[in-house]
């Protein structure tokens, strides 16, 4: 079997609140290969957010381990975590974080900043990201210019410019209407479509449904982990639109 791009091994996370003890996660094994588009489903408090946040590195987990391409990254320092996510993880994030006095392309460029990548490479590799997206036309546009499903595209692009192994999205479609989710969701399935390995939290089935496997939390446990065949967004797109022109024909 091939090495997973990360996988979790009996990881936990504890919290202490006042004199309480808070198990958030409880022992999750979870092995995600590469290519794969993954939903992580469940109610508010469930811990899917945390499973997320230790996934990305942006926390470390109190028991077990997480190995990212292979690598034991369980108990980086947190400079080592944060060389870790920028090399190997692109996150998109509900509110799009954009810089608003920042251009999409330099909003784009900004990961690599962090990188040594030469300014000429930085230029060419944001505007490849921004065309994947959709978004060559919007490169000299600041968010303010951009609809909302443009700023998202954006953030997607910043998200992919570092050619991370794994993109990890939260909520991505939660500022969104129901049109502009589902062109986002589109999107993911075509970046899925050309190899790239996606985790997607959200609490919608409707949104899960566009995934071929699904992650469920409850109370901290992984209470069910299934693959199936993904709905088409852009079938689904399509639907909706016919259904409002049939709506406003009437």
């Amino acid at each position: 079997m091939a090495t997973a791009v990360i996988a979790t091994r009996a990881l936990e996370k504890h919290y202490q609140m006042g004199g309480q003890h808070l198990r958030a996660l409880k022992g999750i094994d979870v092995s995600i290969a590469a290519g794969e588009f993954v939903a992580v489903m469940g109610p508010s408090g469930s811990g899917k957010s945390t499973f997320m946040n230790l996934l990305g590195c942006l926390d470390s987990p109190s028991l077990g381990q997480i190995l990212l391409q292979g690598e034991d990254v369980t108990t980086l320092s947190a400079a080592q975590l944060a060389r870790v996510r920028n090399k190997y993880i692109g996150f998109v994030f509900q509110q799009f974080n954009l810089l608003p006095r920042t251009t999409a392309l330099d909003n784009v460029m900004l990961p690599l900043l962090y990188s040594t990548t030469p300014k000429h490479q930085a230029i060419s590799r944001a505007t490849e990201c921004l065309q994947l997206v959709g978004l060559a036309q919007r490169m000299d546009h600041h968010p303010s210019q951009l609809s909302g499903g443009q700023q998202q595209r954006v953030a997607i692009a910043r998200a992919l410019v570092n050619q991370p192994a794994l993109l990890l999205a939260d909520e991505p479609t939660g500022a969104l209407d129901t049109e502009t989710g589902l062109e986002i969701m589109q999107l993911f399935q075509q970046l899925h479509q050309q190899g790239k390995t996606i985790v997607l939290v959200t609490h919608e089935p409707d949104i899960a449904a566009f995934a071929s496997r699904q992650l469920m939390f409850r109370d901290g446990e992984l209470i069910g982990d299934k693959g199936s065949q993904p709905q088409s967004a852009a079938a689904a797109l399509q639907h909706f639109r016919q259904q409002r022109l049939a709506e406003t024909a009437t």
